[in-house]
């Protein structure tokens, strides 16, 4: 079928196998080019690998230190005539870029959050590699089941204690205006989204492996956070995703105990702010990538999620000495929270309108890497030929 992008807000509709493949080229690419890491990882377990942070650290795993690697995801393969997730996509071009090089590549798709899939994975881990020496646990979902209760649990995406005004744009149009998002009325809402995207998950899975013995010795996991600047507080670090965030770090501790007998580390990342699927859905956000896009650019620091997570792989998690912040943080947004990068941005968010948002900002980088994530905008595809969108991902029958 020929596949056109279709879009419903912050949400792209379609996704393109070829589009997709080429953006998981890039970012091998990318990461071939910086060389080997010393002393990176060798067998590799990747939960949430589909898109985003997750997939560009299983590609630095495999290509910056010929890593053997397991990635489990929840995506949705295609079907006739109609196309499969973005993730499907980049999942199938990764096994295929990675069997092509002589390198271990399994997936597993399925709800990482129940025992099902934590046990599908660590027989898998048991059958093919005995132990890892990383987990990467990178889960962006709006809701969850719990394992143990069977209890649904839902996000929500609100400022607390006061409601909060600030700009937002349509990206797609560059339309700029004002918001105001209401605080959460009830206890409960702050709660489940913690229960999704908080730290508890992630403690069930390096229990379980733990449990299981296919953790190796001196093991490390990383997850991923972020904080950003004080203008986006209100609705994100002080907000609902903010105190997911807190208990997501606050694990720290509990599994840096958990692994101590094999002398294993558990580690947050707080990553720079990145178009995600995820980040698109959040106000205020586009906007301010957009204008950081356009002062980290023109300095020459720009990242995308595979160059920060290249160097989070090289520069921190396996240097010799991994740097932390006084809470106990790895920070690769350090170029995005330099003192002359959010002064800029401060400055230009002032001035910025619907008038001359594409002038003073890099609205135009922030849609195309919106559109890269599902496979279109590439220059080198076109877009009028027939594609399979039958595409399959090599390990999964």
């Amino acid at each position: 079928m020929i596949i056109q992008p279709r879009t419903r807000g912050f949400i792209c509709l379609t996704s393109h196998p070829e589009g997709c493949a080429e953006n998981v080229r890039k970012q091998i690419e990318y990461v071939k080019s910086k060389g080997l890491i010393n002393n990176g990882p060798k067998k590799v377990l990747v939960i949430g690998a589909s898109t985003g942070f997750g997939l560009a650290s299983r590609i630095s795993a495999a290509f910056g230190s010929n890593a053997a690697t397991i990635g489990v995801f929840f995506e949705k393969p295609g079907t006739e005539g109609r196309p499969g997730t973005a993730g499907w996509y980049n999942s199938a071009a990764f096994e295929k870029e990675a069997h092509a090089a002589g390198l271990y590549a399994k997936s597993i798709n399925g709800d990482a959050f129940s025992d099902e899939i934590k046990k599908e994975a660590i027989d898998l881990i048991k059958k093919d590699l005995g132990q890892i020496d990383l987990v990467v646990y990178s889960l962006a979902s709006p809701r969850r089941t719990h394992p143990k209760s069977g209890e649904n649990f839902a996000s929500v995406l609100k400022p607390i204690g006061e409601p909060f005004s600030n700009k937002t744009v349509d990206f797609h149009t560059g339309v700029v205006s004002d918001i105001t998002i209401n605080p959460v009325t009830e206890q409960s809402d702050i709660d489940n989204t913690i229960a999704v995207m908080g730290g508890e998950d992630w403690k069930f899975w390096i229990e379980d492996l733990k449990a299981a013995g296919v953790l190796a010795q001196g093991c490390k996991t990383v997850a991923y956070s972020y904080i950003g600047p004080e203008l986006t507080y209100p609705i994100y670090r002080n907000g609902t995703i903010g105190m997911a965030k807190n208990d997501l770090e606050g694990t720290v501790p509990y599994l840096n105990e958990l692994l101590g007998d094999l002398n294993g580390v558990s580690y947050v990342s707080v990553n720079k702010a990145l178009v995600t699927q995820s980040s698109s859905a959040i106000p205020v956000v586009p906007l301010y990538i957009s204008l950081l896009y356009k002062v980290m650019k023109e300095k020459g620091i720009h990242e995308g999620c595979v160059e920060q997570m290249q160097r989070l792989f090289a520069d921190r998690l396996y240097a010799d000495n991994v740097v932390l912040d006084s809470e106990g943080r790895i920070r690769v947004d350090d170029l995005e929270m330099r003192e002359d990068v959010q002064a800029e941005v401060a400055e230009l968010w002032d001035k910025v309108t619907t008038e001359n948002i594409e002038s003073i900002s890099d609205l135009a980088g922030y849609r195309r890497d919106f559109f890269n994530l599902f496979g279109f905008e590439f220059d080198n595809i076109d877009y009028n030929v027939e594609s399979d969108e039958l595409t399959s991902v090599e390990s999964i029958k």
